[in-house]
């Protein structure tokens, strides 16, 4: 391992405490590299702005860096084992190129607020996927909504429960992940703010232009205490990662229903092909193993939720405990994002059968509407109910569920989805987007 920013003369480096302290810190900052890179070229043009680099080495510092992630992207410069960090890669990657003027690039500020800036950008580009994502859901389930409506069971309970349709099933988690693209929305605006200046936690005695660094990275606005830019790591961790679970919950709740509904025991849904594998042994069997690992994959961001909020026991000011809040949102974000990249083209593919559907819908599941519409009429509805209860399976017989759908008037119900309304949700989100 070269370059240690922090060396001191006389004091030996043990091996052994260096791959303890550096940990996988070197893999993880490969997702964070190019943010890292970008927020040095705004840190670099910074310094020139109060003559700390002078216009020449400000355009060596910004060419080199440029090739540097070129040079990573190609797969020409690999951020490994030789290098502590990211920053510290980047550091000994100019000093390399252009000398002096390459030991002058961490002038004024700290690998906190390298790691921090990086993070957060990263971050930012997480949310924007993840709002995608959610959108694109979205979109899928609308349109499958107004595209189709076949009556199926509606179950509370895991039992037989009310007559549904499928165009209520599709506007449900509509709605569902247009307030998760919201929710992400939202958590980017708060997080949406800039750390670079801020150095180890208490500034430093230069007139930095952080004004400009803010929009040069293209801050929404500037984290002004630079003890709360420490305080802030793991917090906004901690926002980023409840947005992403948010999403993961409903697509969890979603993949159950489709694990369900594929079951022989149902027959609701047949899946695509490309969606199921075989058994390794028992040549008959399709599993449905992508919407299982999507139901598994809300498991690795509440992993990650707990591993950041436990590490935030700690006092005000930079701690190193922190270092391992980036394993944990590089993974969750990884196994989440994942698993929604593949949500809406499911969405659009899988197929209801109709007449299982229709199989599965018994007299009884009427006894709900007979009583509506004995209280409507006038009967106390506490009696109604007992009568319906009493005749259940008679008093649904003859009835039929695009009857019973149409009659479903209440503002959500069958009769009356709102899409439009949440079409009009969907495009403000896509919009501000």
């Amino acid at each position: 391992m070269s370059g240690l920013l922090w060396q001191k003369e006389g004091v030996e480096v043990d091996p052994r405490i260096m791959r303890f302290l550096a940990g996988d810190d070197v893999l993880l900052d490969r997702e964070l590299f190019l943010h890292d890179v970008q927020a040095s070229k705004a840190h670099v043009e910074g310094l020139a702005r109060i003559d700390l680099v002078d216009a020449a080495e400000c355009a060596g510092l910004l060419r080199e860096l440029d090739q540097l992630a070129a040079d990573f992207a190609a797969g020409r410069f690999v951020l490994d084992e030789r290098y502590e960090d990211g920053h510290s890669a980047i550091e000994a990657r100019l000093t390399e190129r252009l000398g002096d003027a390459g030991r002058k690039v961490h002038t004024g500020r700290s690998r906190n607020d390298q790691v921090l800036v990086a993070s957060r950008l990263w971050l930012k580009a997480q949310l924007g996927e993840l709002i995608a994502h959610c959108t694109a859901a979205a979109r899928a389930c609308l349109d499958r909504a107004a595209a189709e409506s076949l009556p199926m069971p509606g179950y509370t309970h895991l039992q037989r429960a009310v007559v549904s349709s499928t165009a209520m099933w599709f506007a449900g988690f509509a709605e569902a992940f247009i307030d998760d693209a919201r929710r992400a929305r939202d958590t980017l605006a708060l997080i949406d703010a800039n750390p670079l200046g801020t150095a180890a936690g208490y500034g430093v005695n230069l007139p930095l232009d952080r004004d400009f660094t803010t929009q040069r990275l293209g801050f929404a606005r500037l984290q002004v205490s630079p003890i709360y830019a420490q305080l802030s790591r793991g917090k906004f961790e901690l926002a980023a990662l409840d947005a992403l679970a948010s999403a993961l919950l409903d697509l969890r709740r979603l993949a159950w229903d489709l694990s369900l509904f594929t079951t022989s025991e149902y027959g609701f849904v047949a899946l695509p092909a490309a969606y199921t594998t075989g058994s390794s042994i028992m040549p008959n069997k399709r599993n449905p193993d992508v919407i299982e690992l999507m139901r598994a994959s809300y498991s690795a961001v509440a992993a990650a939720r707990c591993e950041v909020e436990q590490l935030l026991s700690l006092p005000s000011g930079y701690q190193r405990d922190l270092q391992f809040s980036k394993g944990s949102i590089v993974h969750g974000f990884g196994r989440g994002l994942a698993a929604l990249t593949l949500l809406p083209d499911l969405l659009r593919a899988f197929v209801w059968n109709a007449p299982a559907l229709a199989a599965a819908i018994e007299p009884a599941m009427y006894a709900t509407d007979v009583a509506i519409e004995q209280a409507a009429a006038g009967v106390p509805f506490r009696e109604a109910y007992r009568r319906a209860a009493e005749t259940a399976v008679s008093a649904g017989e003859g009835r039929s569920p695009e009857a019973s759908l149409a009659a479903r008037v209440s503002p959500g119900g069958a009769a009356d989805l709102r899409l439009a309304e949440l079409e009009a949700r969907w495009r403000a989100l896509a919009v501000a987007a």
